[in-house]
């Protein structure tokens, strides 16, 4: 697989990765009525991300790249379920409230992560780390009491989910660090395509929706899937610092793109939004200068 070893080259690398993902937002707002079609939207994206990964894989690991499967383990399929349960839940957060709140939701995930690896790996959080998700809880509290509508407060309520579902996947990798990511990222979509399935026939629904949110489904897979293969070239040259920051661009882009008049939504964040997320980006820069103290370098493969 080609690796970046220059910092210089990996960083707009992972920057770029950033900003694909943050068109996601935008293309779910440019759907027909995604919250009356929410498995459909699941079933294209996971299929289109299970496909795209394993032709991805062939082509760097040849025609053995099916044995990775073979070595998945319990950690790949906590961490692909957990993968697949943040994926279900993000269509029903951002179809419930806004785009900003549904990926400030999603940037609280290193304090997740972190919670969930004191938890269950027993990995030691410093009093640094502890202000930091204490900040980060005081910005999550102010955006859900921004949220007193029942459908945004549902909106919340997933997004916070697919936060956690995304924590999950991180704290299975480093439960367990042999693990293929790659193929757990593919097992995450088999698995949105397995659960959108039963669904779709127990609720006696197309599989299908029309061919225009059909190809938007599928394009919003490949943007993650264009993301993640760009992002795991460039993150073995970036201290997990720098990464947590370069994040940041999947945040700042998707509020931007559906706030910006040139693409016609026009989706204006109100203040408990914009105060709840300063108190986020304060937490996550200071995050991100204690990590700057720990020179770890981390990646997807």
């Amino acid at each position: 697989m080609l690796e970046l070893r220059n910092p210089r080259v990996a960083v707009p690398v992972v920057l770029f990765a950033g900003i694909l993902w943050s068109f996601g937002p935008l293309v779910v707002r440019y759907m027909d009525n995604p919250n009356l079609v929410p498995w459909q939207y699941i079933f294209g994206r996971g299929l289109t991300i299970f496909i795209l990964l394993n032709l991805y894989l062939y082509f760097e690991e040849g025609i053995d790249f099916w044995k990775n499967y073979l070595k998945i383990g319990k950690s790949g399929v906590v961490g692909g379920s957990g993968l697949g349960i943040a994926m279900i839940s993000f269509i029903y957060s951002i179809t419930n409230t806004t785009a900003a709140i549904t990926l400030l939701c999603l940037a609280a995930m290193p304090f997740f992560t972190a919670l969930l690896a004191f938890l269950f790996l027993k990995e030691k959080i410093t009093i640094s780390v502890w202000v930091s998700i204490i900040i980060a809880t005081i910005g999550i509290a102010i955006m859900a009491f921004g949220n007193t509508g029942e459908n945004s407060l549902v909106g919340f309520v997933f997004g916070i989910t697919s936060s956690v579902g995304f924590s999950v996947f991180s704290v299975s990798l480093r439960w367990r660090k042999e693990t293929p990511k790659f193929t757990t990222v593919a097992f995450a979509g088999f698995f949105c395509f397995v659960f959108a399935t039963i669904m779709i026939i127990s609720k006696d629904q197309v599989f299908f929706s029309t061919s225009y949110n059909s190809s938007l489904f599928s394009l919003h897979g490949t943007l993650v899937c264009m993301g993640l293969i760009l992002y795991s070239i460039g993150s073995k040259a970036i201290p997990a610092a720098e990464l947590t920051l370069l994040s940041l661009t999947e945040v700042i882009g998707g509020i931007f793109w559906v706030w910006l008049p040139l693409f016609g939504i026009n989706e204006v964040p109100d203040t408990n939004t914009i105060v709840g997320g300063f108190f986020l980006f304060i937490s996550l820069f200071y995050y991100s200068l204690i990590m700057r103290w720990n020179k770890r370098y981390i990646g997807l493969n």
